[in-house]
């Protein structure tokens, strides 16, 4: 069965990037027809899903977000990394990571395989 893990700074400085790595078990991500999803859940609101890279290596971002945001992955460790920049304390949030059968911009946890999270705080 899948795991998947994420990793990464808990607090970053507003106006810098941050940086979150997810590293995958019992998977591939070049696996065809599956994609590898970020997605964040600030305090107190609702899910947002960030973007996807997809098996093939193509990218797919949230509109609202993808001028400050890239996802790349590195196929010889199994895992893919979230890079968002130029942060405010509104990116303030637990980020998941998570797999996903086919391209979805999907927030149901019920769906797909997902990472327990990791909370990230942005502050001074």
């Amino acid at each position: 069965q899948v795991q998947l893990q994420e990793s990464g700074p808990g607090l970053v400085k507003p106006s810098q990037t941050l940086s979150l790595t997810c590293a995958v078990s019992g998977g591939s991500i070049t696996t065809n027809g599956y994609y590898w999803s970020w997605i964040r859940q600030p305090p107190g609101k609702g899910r947002e899903w960030i973007g996807y890279i997809a098996y093939s290596g193509n990218t797919y971002y949230n509109p609202s977000l993808k001028s400050r945001t890239s996802i790349s992955r590195d196929t010889s460790k199994n895992q893919f990394t979230l890079q968002l920049n130029s942060v405010t304390p509104e990116d303030t949030a637990v980020y998941y990571c998570a797999r996903v059968f086919g391209p979805s911009a999907t927030t149901d946890r019920t769906r797909g395989s997902w990472g327990q999270g990791i909370q990230v705080t942005v502050s001074s």
